[in-house]
């Protein structure tokens, strides 16, 4: 089931998105309150064309893992790390949605595209175990960890490179049915392709990363986890526009523009 957060000129709603997007022939079916937990549908039906999908979930945080792909360690010049995953934050401020600009800061002289797979949150949670990580996962998105690199390289620790606004673009919807541990992940740049992995070469995969997470903090229904970006890294300028697609999710597109 694929779930968008969406307008149609009026209060953002959530929607179901039925039919094929490929074709042409998608329509989101609104739902009320909100997906996670008992909802109903509200009678309402648009074609998918004739909204604006935003960010399809709002959370209370972003919990991140760095260097969670051998080969992006070794392109910035590191070996593989091994034991416990490199966790930062980013804040729910950073936060967009498909189509919304990224905004490049006037401060940072390089700022880089990091596609990612994204996990959702399903339930309130703490200290889950490893085999019980799936349990309290609501679905998948894409995501894009947008980065200062210049930044992170200054100030020795991420907040700050990683936080700015517009810096976590997230979409294009939740997809809730989906086998997360062999996924293709691909970011482009201009149409060209500049990222291509999969999950499977995860360090640390979604059930070992849930339960590292939860064992530091809860972690509350819509919050968003991001898993690691694959080698292909890299600078992006004002008037390009970078899409990342996970396989049998969809494609997360968005234009980049001077803040």
């Amino acid at each position: 089931m694929r779930i968008a957060r969406f307008t149609d000129g009026t209060e953002p709603a959530f929607g179901i998105v039925e039919g094929s997007v490929g074709r042409g022939e998608a329509a989101v079916a609104t739902i009320t309150p909100h997906p996670f937990g008992a909802f109903s549908f509200t009678g309402a039906r648009h074609s998918l064309g004739d909204v604006r999908l935003l960010a399809p979930v709002l959370p209370s945080k972003v919990l991140c893992v760095g260097k969670n792909y051998a080969d992006h360690v070794r392109e910035m010049g590191g070996d593989a790390p091994s034991g416990s995953p490199i966790l930062f934050l980013k804040p729910s401020t950073s936060v967009i949605g498909p189509g919304d600009p990224i905004g490049l800061p006037a401060d940072s002289e390089r700022v880089d595209y990091e596609g990612e797979l994204a996990i959702v949150i399903g339930r309130l949670c703490r200290d889950v175990p490893v085999e019980r990580a799936l349990d309290v996962v609501f679905g998948y998105t894409c995501a894009n960890d947008v980065t200062a690199r210049d930044q992170q390289q200054a100030d020795g620790q991420w907040i700050r490179a990683k936080g700015h606004d517009t810096f976590c673009p997230v979409g294009p919807w939740i997809e809730t049915d989906l086998d997360a541990s062999d996924l293709a992940i691909r970011t482009t740049l201009d149409g060209d392709l500049r990222q291509d992995s999969r999950t499977k070469l995860l360090l640390h995969d979604v059930p070992s990363l849930i339960a590292y997470m939860s064992a530091a903090m809860t972690l509350l229904p819509g919050d968003v986890l991001l898993t690691g970006t694959p080698a292909g890294v890299g600078p992006m300028r004002p008037g390009q526009t970078v899409a990342v697609t996970v396989e049998g999710i969809g494609t997360l597109t968005n234009p980049v523009v001077a803040r």
